[in-house]
């Protein structure tokens, strides 16, 4: 499968990861998260999840308010939490 806006596709024969990176940066911050397919099962299974989860932080860091054009601490704090709980 090929790699997507936000995601990437790891698919390195040297290392033991095979998965996807979510990567979203809003407003000077970026968070980041991988997606296993041993973890999720699948490959399939693995961009389902990352997929979910990507569509979630984008509904919250879109629709979030500013502080001098950064994110809030708030806003951060429910985004480290979404992925934490992935």
């Amino acid at each position: 499968m090929k790699s997507k806006k936000n995601l990437t596709r790891f698919t390195y024969e040297t290392t033991a990861f095979q998965g996807w990176r979510l990567c979203i940066s809003r407003a000077g911050t970026t968070f980041t998260k991988y997606f296993s397919d041993k973890k999720y099962g699948s490959e399939k299974k693995a961009l389902k999840a990352s997929e979910d989860i990507l569509k979630e932080l984008k509904d919250l860091l879109d629709n979030s308010r500013r502080v001098n054009g950064k994110l809030s601490k708030t806003t951060i704090n429910k985004a480290q939490k979404i992925l934490k709980n992935a």
